[in-house]
């Protein structure tokens, strides 16, 4: 009998189209349970200090090939040996060289250096100078980081640095400022105030170069850069775990970033999980609650058929998107509101299925079987769960795969009201920050295109593997065909 149906459930388009997507969905969603940590919403996703060194609301690294213009890529350097060392008694120089072909039509969106597991054994800390060198022969030096002095009672050697790097981002340092200004006023004989130095851009002062005295303007200066950093040690025994630099760039991985720089790829994909999580979990105990009390109804009849159909009545005609907005609203601060939106979709949807199900028990309970059973004693609940539930089984499970859909709908609805877990990055958080944000009017279409997309590609999934059941329910079909 199942191997049969499975044939006609197979038979469709529709279904082996659902399966594919289907088989997708779960995929990425064991990808993501084994690869990203468990509390992924709070440690990652909603620290800004992970995602300090991305670009800001750039787009997708594809998005280059439909553009004339050659946009800088996202380009990160790690050095963990210096280049260099020169040492000067128990002092020690140790130079770190970046060397850098620079060919693209934008300067980068912007520029960090960040040190990390400093170690020294003197009083006196480490000093680090930045120095850039251009392709015209301009050196520039841009500024200089402190390593924290030794504490009160704290005994060499001094660790720094360890647990999180010291990052100083370059495009608002007032030292980098400074540093342009006088660097200005004595290649090009021209002062700039450091409020226009700063309205002008950091980065397109660094990798450009001025072509108009009178706005001023600057255009991108190509060629070979070499950034040099310097720490100045007073111990022999002082060490610089790493070195980083980073230059942002104009396009940035799969789907780009937003406003915050976070990877909206990284987030995108720990909303599938959700999204399966909250539709089958939701579908399931919806539909189990509604067969049950629909088979009961339609079995038992008299008072309590009566009383259970009146609820169903009541709880059909409340709408349920505002009861969804009232209690997350109300209850949101004192519980979880994903927990909230599981309850809320639970405890009102499963009147629908139950109301449906019970003109069929009431066919099924006047059979020759069920009265055969009826007759040699059986109980009552057997002949409910033996012989009368086996009969609507397969539109039961129709139905529970017709319900999924509608329940990831709804939680993309309050998330993009603004009312969904903020700890948790959902399709619809995603969509309703990118709203909230200004991202249609700005023009960032990779930030609310894809999740509204996924959220479709959900509900479609589920929509074609019901309607590849449709056959395998209704026999009428099965002959029509």
């Amino acid at each position: 009998m199942y191997e049969k149906s499975w044939r006609e459930f197979w038979r469709s388009w529709n279904s082996r189209i659902g399966i594919c997507f289907l088989a997708f969905m779960i995929s990425i969603s064991i990808y993501v349970a084994l690869t990203y940590p468990w509390d992924f919403g709070l440690r990652v996703w909603n620290n800004p200090s992970y995602w300090a060194d991305n670009p800001k609301a750039v787009p997708p690294d594809w998005s280059r090939l439909f553009t004339d213009k050659n946009p800088p890529p996202h380009m990160v350097w790690e050095l963990r040996e210096p280049s260099r060392v020169v040492e000067a008694g128990a002092a020690r120089i140790l130079t770190y060289i970046i060397d850098l072909s620079y060919d693209y039509d934008q300067t980068p969106s912007m520029i960090s250096i960040s040190i990390r597991d400093v170690v020294y054994h003197s009083r006196k800390p480490p000093l680090i100078l930045v120095t850039l060198e251009r392709p015209d022969a301009v050196s520039v030096d841009l500024t200089s980081i402190s390593v924290s002095s030794p504490r009160a009672g704290e005994s060499p050697p001094y660790r720094r640095y360890v647990e999180a790097p010291k990052r100083l981002s370059l495009s608002g340092d007032p030292a980098v400022i400074s540093a342009l200004a006088r660097m200005i006023k004595r290649v090009y004989g021209v002062e700039l105030e450091r409020e226009n130095i700063a309205k002008i851009g950091i980065e397109r002062i660094l990798f450009g170069e001025l072509i108009d005295q009178r706005k001023p303007r600057f255009d991108v200066l190509k060629g070979r850069y070499r950034f040099i950093i310097k720490a100045l040690t007073y111990d022999p025994r002082d060490s610089i775990g790493l070195v980083r630099l980073v230059l942002g760039g104009r396009t940035y991985g799969a789907l780009g970033t937003d406003t915050l720089g976070r990877d909206l790829a990284v987030g995108l994909l720990f909303g599938f999980p959700i999204a399966l999580l909250i539709g089958v979990v939701t579908s399931t105990i919806t539909t189990a609650i509604g067969a049950i009390i629909g088979i009961i109804s339609g079995y038992l009849g008299g008072r309590v058929d009566t009383c259970i159909q009146r609820i169903c009545d009541i709880l059909l005609n409340i709408p349920l998107l505002p009861i969804l907005i009232f209690f997350t609203f109300i209850l949101g601060a004192v519980m979880p509101r994903l927990v909230i939106i599981f309850a809320i979709l639970i405890a009102f949807s499963w009147p629908g299925l139950a109301i449906i199900v019970r003109p069929m028990i009431l066919q099924i309970k006047s059979s020759q079987f069920i009265e055969a059973a009826v007759s040699i004693g059986a109980p009552r609940w057997w002949i409910m769960l033996r012989h009368i539930f086996p009969q609507i089984a397969p539109f039961i499970f129709a139905q529970m795969i017709f319900f999924t859909p509608s329940a990831i709908l709804a939680e993309a609805s309050i998330s993009f009201l603004g009312l969904g877990d903020p700890t948790i990055p959902t399709w619809g958080q995603i969509l309703e920050y990118g709203f909230r944000s200004g991202a249609v009017y700005l023009g960032y279409w990779w930030w609310t295109l894809p999740p509204g997309l996924l959220i479709v590609f959900a509900a479609i999934t589920f929509v074609l593997i019901a309607l590849g059941l449709e056959p395998v329910v209704n026999p009428r079909l099965r002959r029509m065909r």
